[in-house]
C-alpha cells in the first residue's frame, strides 16, 4: 500500500466513525487501526522521500546543465561577437591604411613628376645657354675671320696696287 491509499483509509475511517454523544465534530475511531495506517505511513514515507528528493535531484541535475549548456552558449556567442567585430575594426584599419597610403603614394607621384619636369626645365635651358654661348663663340671666331680676311683681301689690294704704281 502506498501512503496515498493509507491516508484514504484513514479518512475513510473518520467519515465512517460515529460522533460522540452531544459533540459532533469529535468522532469514536479504532485506536488500534488507526495506529497501524500510521506506522504504514511511517513505513512507506521514506521510499516516497527518497523518489521525491530523487526527482527534485534529477530537477536540479537538469537545471544546472541547462543553466551551464546557456552559459556556454553565451560565452560562445560572445567571443564570436568579439571575433567579428575584432575582424570588423582590422578591416577598418587596413582600409584606412590602404588610403593613407594611396594618398602618400599620390603625393610622392606627384612631387616626383614636379621634380622630374623642373630638372627637364633645367637641364634644358642649361643646354639652351650652352649652345648660345658656343653660338656667340662661333659668330665671333666668323666675325674675326671675315674681318682677317677683309684686312688679307684689302692688304693683297693695296699691295697689287703699289706693284702697279
Amino acid at each position: 500500500m502506498n501512503i496515498e491509499e493509507i491516508l484514504d483509509e484513514i479518512d475513510e475511517l473518520l467519515d465512517n466513525a460515529p460522533s460522540v454523544p452531544f459533540v459532533q465534530h469529535k468522532k469514536v475511531i479504532d485506536g488500534e487501526r488507526i495506529r497501524e495506517l500510521i506506522n504504514d505511513v511511517r513505513l512507506n514515507l521514506p521510499q516516497e522521500l527518497k523518489e521525491a528528493k530523487k526527482i527534485e535531484g534529477e530537477s536540479q541535475r537538469i537545471l544546472n546543465s541547462a543553466k551551464s549548456s546557456a552559459e556556454d552558449i553565451i560565452r560562445r556567442a560572445e567571443d564570436r561577437a568579439e571575433q567579428i567585430v575584432s575582424k570588423e575594426a582590422i578591416v577598418l584599419e587596413a582600409r584606412k591604411k590602404a588610403v593613407d597610403i594611396l594618398s602618400k603614394s599620390q603625393t610622392a607621384s606627384k612631387n616626383i613628376q614636379q621634380n622630374a619636369a623642373m630638372s627637364i626645365a633645367k637641364m634644358l635651358n642649361d643646354t639652351e645657354e650652352y649652345y648660345t654661348r658656343n653660338l656667340q663663340n662661333i659668330k665671333t671666331v666668323k666675325s674675326k675671320i671675315s674681318g682677317t680676311l677683309k684686312a688679307s683681301t684689302k692688304y693683297r689690294s693695296d699691295m697689287d696696287n703699289n706693284d702697279d704704281n
